[in-house]
């Protein structure tokens, strides 16, 4: 197992097994960039760090299940499921905090992070964002 596939499993793991954002910011460089589904872009670990503490205070319980698992020069991918109950505040993209609707999501996702030096320097998450919103029920229904 490369370094990149290492740091990758560091992160899965503090973030669903043990909820711990310190290692998060660990793993991540300080000038690193996140693109993700509904935030955009982000730039450095603050931002970063903020992102996934809104995920985990709003799923405070999710799990991984890992469908695939690769690692590839200096950068690991994972394809697997997210899944949780939406039990805390969820912050809505236009900064609008969001009541939990205590809905069970189960969202398809890849995530990709490119590491150097031990740290996470470019990260990529991918999950169709239609089908979140859906599963917690916050899209309008559909017209007749």
């Amino acid at each position: 197992m490369g370094e990149a596939r290492e740091v990758m499993d560091r992160l899965t793991d503090a973030l669903t097994a043990h909820r711990d954002l310190r290692t998060v910011a660990e793993l991540f460089a300080e000038d690193a960039v996140a693109q993700t589904p509904e935030a955009g872009e982000l730039h450095g670990r603050d931002e970063i760090v903020e992102y996934w503490r809104q995920i985990t205070t709003a799923l405070p319980e999710a799990r991984y299940e890992p469908v695939h698992a690769y690692e590839v020069g200096d950068t690991a991918i994972d394809e697997g499921y997210f899944r949780g109950r939406n039990t805390g505040p969820l912050q809505g993209p236009d900064g609008r905090t969001l009541p939990a609707t205590q809905k069970e999501v189960g969202i398809l996702g890849a995530d990709l992070a490119a590491v150097a030096d031990g740290r996470i320097v470019s990260y990529r998450l991918c999950f169709d964002r239609m089908a979140f919103l859906g599963q917690l029920g916050l899209l309008p229904e559909p017209s007749a």
